[in-house]
């Protein structure tokens, strides 16, 4: 005799265990993507470069155009 349509009862029971487990990893790699997306696109101000500096410093009016040319062919 034929228990359940031929799947022993057990076939079917945990296959959906197996679409949570992917629906899960699909749903953690389009958040991470998001993620690492958003922090791209944010300028953050710890990592200026020094020639970001010099750009700052020249617009406040802290150091001249010719110092802001000197620093600047030695940073380039």
């Amino acid at each position: 005799m034929m228990n359940g349509f031929g799947t022993h009862n057990w076939g079917m029971g945990w296959s959906w265990i197996i679409g949570i487990i992917f629906l899960i990893v699909i749903i953690w790699f389009v958040v991470r993507t998001i993620n690492q997306n958003q922090n791209r696109n944010n300028y953050n101000p710890e990592n200026k470069t020094a020639l970001d500096i010099f750009k700052e410093r020249y617009a406040r009016g802290e150091i001249s155009k010719k110092e802001f040319d000197e620093h600047k062919t030695d940073l380039i």
